[in-house]
């Protein structure tokens, strides 16, 4: 298997380097040109002041002044063009692959985390990362150059001493940017935090609004919002609060600054030490010094939210799938559907006892298994396991005579079909749901609608989806909440079928449908099973209705001898613990 490379930005940042190279080139051109804009206004005014400066060389000056706006105007448009595009791209390519490494994932991740937590990665987080490799790192470099090279000029163009006094209070920035770095990244981690718990709660009231209007809880779930909502203020109201007061400081040193170039540069101007004009471009750079103080805190506030929102992210992609694939998939390969349980145990990683112990039961090919049992008693585990959701001990679960591990997922995937309890379902057409499952998209391949129809007839929902006024294209909601139960559930046997699978697994397929319905789709169900040969695993609360079906039954959490009689034998299955087989036809 091809090993996983560890994540790092700098891959990123190294595929879009020329991007940046540019993009600083232009910059630094950029500043070039504002440097000399105060120079060109200082010569000025000593000209017009010193008689030096002809009305010929006045055109002359101004000429350079708009050269160098003009320089400034194109190079701000493509420095901006190749460092926030190098940054977009990163933030796309990020998020692309970040998505990608989710559904790589096993499941004990997804039940470890929240839905709202995750989104908050791909929005709050991806964004502050996106920041910082744009504006913040086009920031640092410019105040970076822009204040060497303006002290650079105060030095040379006007003098080493006022420059010096100037300078000193600058000190006091670079002391209080540690300590303001220091406790903005740990307000910022507790504010992304907080919007994490925020869009979590948002997430699930949502998708929960049924539920909540149904038991009138829509003021108790107000109130849990708002806890939620005041904590995520507060955490943002602490950032604000630090940002506030740094920025106040930066102000008062730039003015203390400025205040030491009036006092003291007046004097050397009156002495006749520096000229009118040298003394203006002088504080015209002192004003130029003030963006890069400003942005200093800027950076240190980006780069200290960045680096919550990084650690945040690279923990995603320091996470290992539980379940990976062990052998290399073969030309042509595919699966018969015969299952043999030998002495099936599992238990659950953070799990005290066994769900499953000592299941033994072999299906062939084209019969199906009915799994019983009372909730909790292992039932969807089995299923999760025929799944590979989650793994079992080598040599327990086979499948066509082989440890279920030595078969490629996308094998396992593509020839194992499972219809969930839950019926979920996307907020589309008809025609889409019920293609979900394949390989090939309908835009792609037309002629897949064909198989979709086949599908839907078999699944017997054909019939109802040509009476909708759209037909297949009807769209259904999110989660299907347009359709009825008996609908929702043949809709996705219909996916399940389009697959043309050599297993299906039917997991509780009935919770929740009338008796009626329920027979219905039960006789469905053997009906698929005897015309296409397709092996079976039914988890299912109803004997009466699987036994009339049913290859092979297993009672979970049963050791009750079979009598032939099942009312009796489920009467002391109630009082007993293990497990039953029953093989019945």
């Amino acid at each position: 298997m091809e090993k996983q490379k560890k994540f790092s930005l700098k891959n990123y940042l190294y595929e879009y380097k020329w991007w940046y190279v540019f993009g600083i080139a232009i910059l630094l051109c950029v500043d070039l040109a504002n440097i000399y804009i105060p120079q060109f206004i200082g010569d000025i005014i000593d000209g017009l002041t010193n008689e030096t400066l002809t009305k010929a060389g006045i055109p002359m000056m101004l000429m350079k002044i708009l050269i160098a706006g003009l320089i400034m105007m194109f190079g701000r448009f493509g420095w901006r063009y190749c460092i926030f595009g190098a940054s977009r791209k990163i933030e796309y390519r990020l998020r692309n692959d970040m998505f990608g490494h989710l559904e790589t994932l096993s499941a004990r991740y997804f039940n470890e985390h929240k839905t709202g937590d995750l989104m908050a990665h791909f929005t709050n987080d991806l964004e502050a990362v996106r920041v910082a490799v744009g504006m913040a790192v086009i920031t640092t470099f410019d105040a970076a150059v822009m204040s060497i090279m303006v002290i650079i000029k105060m030095i040379i163009y006007v003098d080493l001493r006022l420059t010096v006094l100037a300078f000193v209070p600058m000190i006091l920035v670079a002391i209080g940017c540690y300590f303001f770095g220091v406790q903005m990244k740990k307000r910022q981690t507790a504010r992304q935090e907080a919007f994490s718990f925020l869009s979590d709660k948002v997430q699930e009231s949502i998708s929960g609004i049924r539920v909540l209007k149904a038991f009138v809880q829509e003021k108790k779930d107000l109130e849990e919002f708002q806890k939620a909502n005041e904590n995520n203020m507060e955490k943002n109201l602490a950032v604000v609060k630090l940002r506030s007061l740094f920025g106040p400081l930066l102000d008062l040193i730039t003015g203390i600054s400025l205040l030491l170039t009036l006092i003291i540069g007046g004097k050397m101007v009156i002495n006749g030490t520096v000229s009118v004009g040298q003394f203006v471009a002088f504080n015209s750079y002192i004003g130029m010094l003030v963006w890069p103080m400003i942005a200093c805190g800027d950076c240190i506030n980006t780069f200290s939210q960045a680096s919550a929102g990084y650690k945040r992210i690279k923990d995603i992609f320091d996470e290992k799938p539980d379940i990976i694939d062990k052998v290399k998939e073969k030309d042509g390969e595919h699966l018969t559907g015969d299952i043999e349980l030998k002495n099936l145990t599992f238990q659950y990683p953070d799990g005290d006892t066994p769900v499953l112990k000592n299941v033994s039961v072999h299906i062939k090919p084209g019969e199906m298994l009915a799994v019983l049992g009372r909730t909790g008693s292992g039932k969807s585990t089995l299923a999760d396991l025929l799944l590979r959701v989650y793994d079992c001990e080598k040599g327990m679960l086979l499948m066509d005579g082989r440890p279920i591990d030595e078969i490629p997922l996308h094998v396992l995937h593509r020839d194992v079909a499972y219809v969930p309890q839950e019926n979920f379902m996307f907020s589309d057409t008809l025609e889409e749901n019920i293609a979900f499952g394949l390989e090939d998209r309908i835009f792609d391949h037309p002629k897949l609608r064909d198989n979709i129809k086949e599908a839907a007839e078999a699944a017997c929902i054909h019939s109802n989806i040509i009476d909708f006024p759209e037909g297949y294209q009807t769209l259904v909601g999110e989660r299907g909440v347009t359709l009825s139960g008996g609908q929702k559930q043949r809709v996705l046997l219909a996916r399940a079928l389009c697959r043309e699978p050599k297993l299906l697994i039917l997991d509780e397929p009935c919770a929740g449908l009338d008796p009626a319905i329920t027979a219905e789709f039960y006789s469905l169900i053997d009906h698929i099973n005897k015309k296409q040969g397709v092996t079976i695993l039914m988890v299912s609360h109803d004997l009466d209705q699987v036994e009339q079906y049913a290859s092979h039954i297993i009672m979970m959490n049963q050791t009750v001898e079979f009598d032939g009689d099942h009312e009796a034998w489920c009467r002391k299955c109630a009082q007993e613990g293990g497990h039953y087989h029953d093989t019945v036809n």
